[in-house]
């Protein structure tokens, strides 16, 4: 893979307004992220990263670590 790919990831997850106060710092910190954004309009609540390495699985890991449910779409 071209380190210089932008790859785009899209989670479902159980973050709720209350939780980016915490979150929010986190994800800024992520030198890994390149940017990110949530729609908690969406039932799904979704998180999306871009990034130019594959951080799935340190992304749910993370979120999970913090009591956030996350699970990657396809």
């Amino acid at each position: 893979m071209n380190p210089k790919e932008l790859i785009i990831s899209v989670y479902k997850t159980s973050i709720t307004k209350r939780d980016l106060k915490y979150l929010k710092p986190v994800l800024n910190s992520f030198n890994k992220i390149h940017a990110w954004s949530t729609d908690l309009e969406d039932w799904e609540n979704i998180l999306r990263i871009e990034s130019f390495y594959a951080i799935e699985k340190e992304i749910i890991h993370m979120l999970n670590e913090l009591d956030i449910a996350c699970v990657e779409l396809e």
